[in-house]
């Protein structure tokens, strides 16, 4: 029996990413929540799913620095479950997926106006195009 655990996700992001850096190794994690409109839509029920999104390293600070509230993004990865205890002694499930790679899928909304290091990207002729 062969267990695969993949999931392929297409959504806008709720606000913007936040990056941090794990102690010790400086590790780049980048941890943000994507809107899911759910295929079918029942009468007093939610019309969309806030999934909570972890990337690390080189991939999650590209998703920090281009993207933004309301950005679409794909999202390719696995889903992830953990427990712990809060404060008040109560145990909380948890359940994330780990993405192993972020599609950036629009340019509107999607770049940071307070990063220059972003190239503007301009559409071309195709007669222009040698190949």
């Amino acid at each position: 029996m062969i267990d695969i655990n993949k999931i392929i996700l297409v959504g806008h992001l709720t606000k913007d990413p936040i990056l941090t850096f794990a102690a010790g190794t400086g590790t780049a994690i980048c941890k943000f929540t994507i809107a899911v409109n759910r295929r079918f839509k029942k009468e007093g029920q939610p019309t969309a799913d806030f999934l909570r999104i972890v990337q690390f390293s080189k991939g999650g600070e590209a998703t920090a620095n281009y993207m933004t509230k309301g950005s679409l993004v794909s999202v390719s990865g696995s889903v992830q479950t953990d427990t712990y205890e809060n404060k008040e002694g109560v145990k909380v499930y948890t359940t994330d997926v780990i993405a192993d790679e972020v599609n950036f899928m629009d340019s509107k909304g999607g770049k940071k106006e307070d990063n220059p290091s972003q190239p503007d990207i301009k559409e071309v002729d195709s007669d222009c195009i040698p190949f």
